[in-house]
């Protein structure tokens, strides 16, 4: 989609985010909890219904660098042409695009690990109602960390960083994407939040227990306020058993740096009612949008 396209007026929507536990080594077990998961999210809370459904990061396979190549899966899905999900070889693709048609709901499938030729990639995929693969994006910024005497992790051990900033419109707001560590590199939202100008941004992650603590709110508030835009994260649920320890805590925070709904570590669906007079207030209060001195310092979406 072209970043110079009219974004749709935000109206307001709620928001589901599925966050998915026992996600073992059997992929069709995954898939299919998963798909119990997205339907049972449809179902809504208290009478409403979500109009978009998240699942988190790695949704299909266990977290790890030696995993992807065996999880991974052939999407072929090229921007701005069209996709046939009959002829998919992706188990995840078929399953994601049905569910969503079958729920009528907005679907940001998590991340499945994807293979393209020779090369790997952690990829998002979002569906529409109908059941079309609408967007994906490829996790732009690899988790290569190495914290003395708590964890080291290295997913260019086996993956390839995407290299595209990417969004999709909806009939009640432009969403932007990322994955997990990218949601460190502010350039990325800064980017999206002025190129694209997308109200919500919602990144797919699995953090861990040791920076989980310190700095998943912490990242997510300092996204959604430095860009005024509602910022979401949606995590597995925590599971000792496994070989990587996620945080849990999927959570929304709005543009003013509120957190508006938090998960805790175990599975759950937490429901969001994102409401316009929010982003409207922040930007019309702080307008840093029309603040910014690109004669003193360089503007990074140019």
């Amino acid at each position: 989609m072209s970043l110079l396209s009219k974004a749709p007026a935000l109206k307001p929507f709620t928001l589901a985010l599925v966050q998915l536990g026992q996600i073992g080594v059997n992929k069709a077990d995954n898939l299919k909890h998963a798909r119990d998961m997205v339907i049972k999210a449809a179902a809504g809370k208290d009478g409403k219904k979500p109009s978009l459904i998240v699942l988190p990061e790695c949704f299909n396979s266990p977290y790890g660098a030696t995993h992807f190549p065996v999880y991974a899966e052939k999407i072929g899905y090229l921007p701005g042409q069209p996709y046939d999900i009959s002829k998919t070889e992706s188990d995840s693709v078929k399953m994601l695009s049905a569910i969503a048609q079958e729920t009528n709901t907005w679907l940001i499938g998590g991340s499945v690990p994807e293979k393209a030729d020779d090369t790997y990639y952690n990829t998002c995929t979002v569906y529409s109602p109908k059941g079309e693969l609408v967007a994906m994006h490829r996790k732009v910024h690899l988790f290569d960390i190495d914290i003395p005497g708590k964890i080291t992790f290295r997913e260019s051990d086996t993956l390839t960083g995407g290299n595209t900033a990417n969004y999709f419109d909806t009939e009640f707001a432009r969403i932007g994407l990322g994955i997990c560590y990218d949601v460190r590199f502010p350039e990325l939202a800064m980017i999206a939040a002025r190129k694209g100008k997308p109200q919500v941004l919602i990144y797919p992650g699995a953090f861990n227990m040791t920076t989980g603590p310190l700095h998943w709110e912490l990242l997510q508030r300092a996204r959604a306020n430095d860009q005024q835009v509602f910022f979401s994260m949606c995590s597995p649920a925590r599971d000792m058993s496994a070989g990587y320890h996620a945080w849990g805590h999927s959570m929304v925070v709005d543009p003013m740096g509120r957190v508006l709904g938090e998960a805790g570590e175990g599975e759950e669906i937490i429901f969001v009612d994102i409401d316009p007079k929010a982003f409207d207030e922040a930007r019309a209060g702080i307008p840093v949008t029309t603040q910014r001195r690109f004669d003193v310092y360089p503007d990074v979406s140019a």
